[in-house]
């Protein structure tokens, strides 16, 4: 058995993984899931706030939740989430930016209702290469406990 409600220790911090966004993949999801011409055309989005193509924040979180499941929750006891309860854009991410994913656990309590299970509170973090916080998440997971009348 992988990670479980027992491992996940108040405070840890832990690298998920790394990813670089490319124009095409920017693109690609933005025609698919978020037409807005400041994520799909650089003419376009020189003239936005922005002043050049950025990927589209709900791209971002799917990156962020790509590598959380393939990187971490692979394997582990997880039962999904009941829900995200604070999403953050701070800057804007751009086409060669390499993002590293930090999750940290910030909270966990066995669930009253159903005692085989805990609810883990963690803060997700994307950090760009040059050190800057662009995406900051908070959350929620529901992981099976290895042993359920231990931990009580």
């Amino acid at each position: 058995m992988g990670l479980s409600f027992e491992d996940m220790m108040v405070g840890t911090t832990t690298e998920i993984g790394k990813h670089t966004f490319t124009r095409e993949e920017i693109v690609e999801f933005a025609q698919k899931f978020d037409p807005q011409p400041f994520h799909l055309d650089e003419a376009a989005a020189a003239e936005s706030p922005f002043r050049g193509l950025v990927a589209s924040g709900w791209h971002t979180c799917s990156v962020m939740m790509g590598m959380l499941v393939r990187n971490l929750l692979a394997g582990s006891t997880s039962m999904g989430s009941p829900g995200i309860d604070e999403i953050r854009w701070l800057k804007p991410v751009r086409v060669g930016d390499t993002l590293t994913m930090m999750n940290v656990v910030v909270d966990k309590r066995i669930s009253e209702s159903k005692p085989d299970r805990g609810i883990v509170s963690t803060r997700w973090e994307g950090i760009n290469q040059h050190g800057e916080t662009v995406i900051t998440v908070r959350s929620k997971g529901m992981f099976g406990l290895r042993n359920p009348g231990a931990a009580s």
